[in-house]
């Protein structure tokens, strides 16, 4: 398949996304499919989930949820400047204010002029900083602390924009996004350590004021989707939601492949194991067809979610695979068995694969501990013990 087929890729990640938002999946598919395509490489393979973000904000509906193309910051700029156009961006990540020194020192003061002079060479010493950093060529400040009030008054002296960055996880994202160096202590930075982006600019949304940057010509491309919801539950399940949509993504940028889904895949591994088991002679026998039973699992936990007879569904479908529907699943809105390629139910072969192959491992893991300690409790060496009474020694 193509991965930057929209349609395609909508199909192979309903499933997922629709065991965590039923009856949303709609809404929420294709928005995660174009948000995954801006930001697909030349080489699919190379998909990174992290350039899909989501950004939470208070108030509307799952309706008004969007993407946006570029970085979403739930803060608004520091200063009065709002937007900048190619911007050159200087990262701080200590803060942008004056650092304190490390001892303690009392400065005498004998007059009015002396006390001028003191706040004087303080406001050189910041102006002088600031300047360094604007005669660089940056447009932009991004700081990891705080900024102090002289630091920002002579920020928009020489018109820079200022943004605060609090989280360093969204700060190092940032600095891979523009491609910025996050510098330690305030100075001018070297043309290496500025960023780039085409703009930053605050916008509005929902009544929550957002700084928004966009690199689509250069550097690492990121789209961000904005979750709407009215309360914080809502929108931690609708981010867990498109979670599952992005990996699903990644998945099928490695191995585009799919089973049918609902169930129909799983019935069917049952049932060839327990045709294996039955051609099988002693013991080994039981153990392959209660490891074709555990597949049961998968159809019987979505009949009985959805308020259904798990036995009587199971039973029907073990009838339709032997009849020769090898991709009937259970359809939990009528409560019966159908084919799951006609309602477009899919899983990713490469999802199945790996459930498949760290449960048999994490099993196999349990065993052996298992054992492990019963040999030592049936017939492991005893603790010495020491004699008490008359104390000889024996």
């Amino acid at each position: 398949m193509d991965v930057r087929e929209k349609e395609q890729v909508v199909q192979r990640i309903i499933s997922a996304v629709g065991s965590k938002q039923w009856g949303q999946e709609g809404i929420l598919c294709p928005l995660i499919a174009d948000a995954c395509i801006r930001v697909c490489p030349k080489n699919p393979v190379n998909f990174n989930i992290d350039n899909v973000r989501v950004v939470k904000i208070l108030g509307g509906g799952i309706h008004d949820c969007s993407v946006v193309q570029g970085m979403v910051l739930k803060s608004d700029a520091v200063g009065t400047i709002k937007h900048a156009k190619k911007a050159k961006i200087a990262v701080f990540g200590a803060g942008v204010d004056t650092s304190a020194t490390e001892t303690k020192g009392t400065v005498l003061i004998k007059s009015a002029d002396q006390l001028e002079n003191y706040a004087k060479s303080e406001e050189a010493k910041v102006e002088e900083l600031i300047k360094a950093v604007a005669d660089s060529g940056a447009t932009v400040v991004v700081s990891g602390g705080a900024v102090g009030e002289m630091a920002m008054h002579f920020c928009e002296r020489y018109k820079l924009m200022v943004l605060k960055i609090s989280s360093k996880f969204e700060l190092r994202r940032f600095c891979r996004t523009t491609g910025a160096v996050s510098l330690v202590k305030l100075g001018r930075p070297s043309p290496d350590e500025l960023g780039y982006a085409d703009s930053i600019s605050v916008d509005e949304i929902g009544g929550s004021r957002v700084t928004v940057v966009k690199n689509e010509d250069g550097g690492n491309k990121i789209t961000t989707v904005v979750v709407r919801g009215s309360v914080d539950s809502v929108l931690d399940d609708i981010e867990r939601a498109i979670d599952d949509g992005v990996n699903s993504y990644k998945a099928m940028c490695r191995d585009s492949r799919i089973l049918p889904g609902a169930g129909a895949t799983e019935i069917e591994l049952a049932k060839k194991l327990k045709d294996f088991a039955a051609k099988e002679t002693g013991l080994d026998q039981y153990a392959i067809a209660k490891f074709g039973e555990c597949f049961e699992v998968v159809p019987r936990m979505l009949a009985e979610n959805a308020g259904l007879n798990a036995t009587e569904i199971i039973s029907s479908l073990y009838a339709a695979h032997a009849s020769g529907n090898l991709k009937a699943g259970v359809d939990i809105e009528q409560g019966t068995c159908k084919d799951m390629t006609s309602e477009s139910v899919w899983d990713l072969y490469l999802t199945k694969l790996f459930a498949i192959k760290l449960a048999s491992d994490a099993v196999c893991t349990v065993l052996r501990v298992d054992q492990i300690i019963m040999a030592k409790v049936a017939g492991g060496p005893k603790p010495p013990t020491r004699s008490g009474g008359d104390g000889d020694d024996d």
